[in-house]
């Protein structure tokens, strides 16, 4: 039996374990399980390792995209150029890391797509928004990212106000707000200056429509989920462990 997984924590949103079984199911795939591994520590990455000699890959979500590079024998160029993994092959003894968000945000996104979509903001500052920074540089929109503190580079959510918003007309969440089962939950963006010249993407796919999203609609603004990113995704890393 060929064992693949999913690490991260706490891992109830996630609909990973239920997208692979009917994968696996619908495509008549009988010697294949994927199974949800939650780990309040990377350090139970090897107890994992360990215990399940038939794991032959697994993906990464939060918190631990850019913790886990600690455990790779080697890395993808888009890993190295990222600086986070979210795809691990395992082959003979080997942990090879991949970053299949790079290629579902960049298929997802690119539709949906318009000339005034030219800068943006890039709510958090973890793994998932490192990849989601590495395409917006390919498909040359200029970004910032938004924090709790300001920096050099970085806007608070305090700094926010009518010119950032008006300038900035596509905003990306790669924060965990608005996750299920917290779904009330949404990042402190100033909504009434949204219009429909903004497009709101939001990383998250469960709830389909979060907060951040539904709020962003209310104001005319066009909204995507990250369901299609998710299934990219999925797809990609399946193509990595059967190649």
């Amino acid at each position: 039996m060929k064992r693949y997984g999913l690490i991260g924590y706490p891992l109830t949103h996630s609909l990973s374990e239920q997208y692979f079984t009917q994968k696996f199911i619908e495509e008549g795939i009988e010697d294949c399980v994927y199974e949800r591994f939650s780990m309040p520590s990377i350090a139970d990455l090897h107890e994992i390792l360990n215990s399940h000699q038939d794991l032959r890959g697994f993906n990464i979500t939060i918190p631990y995209k850019k913790e886990v590079l600690a455990f790779l024998t080697e890395r993808s160029k888009a890993v190295e150029e990222v600086g986070a993994c979210n795809c691990v092959k395992i082959e003979s003894g080997k942990l090879i890391g991949y970053n299949t968000d790079v290629i579902g945000f960049e298929n997802s996104l690119i539709p949906f797509l318009k000339p005034s979509h030219n800068r943006a903001l890039v709510l958090g500052t973890g793994g998932a928004a490192l990849a989601i920074v590495y395409v917006l540089q390919k498909l040359g929109i200029e970004f910032s990212y938004v924090s709790r503190t300001a920096t050099i580079g970085q806007f608070s959510y305090n700094d926010l106000d009518a010119s950032v918003m008006a300038s900035h007309t596509l905003i990306i969440n790669t924060t965990p707000l608005g996750m299920f089962p917290n779904i009330e939950d949404c990042p402190a963006i100033p909504y009434d200056l949204l219009t429909p010249e903004h497009h709101l993407f939001d990383l998250t796919y469960n709830p389909a429509a979060s907060t951040f999203l539904t709020k962003g609609k209310q104001m005319g603004a066009t909204i995507q989920n990250g369901q299609q990113m998710f299934v990219e995704q999925a797809e990609q890393s399946w193509r990595i462990w059967n190649s």
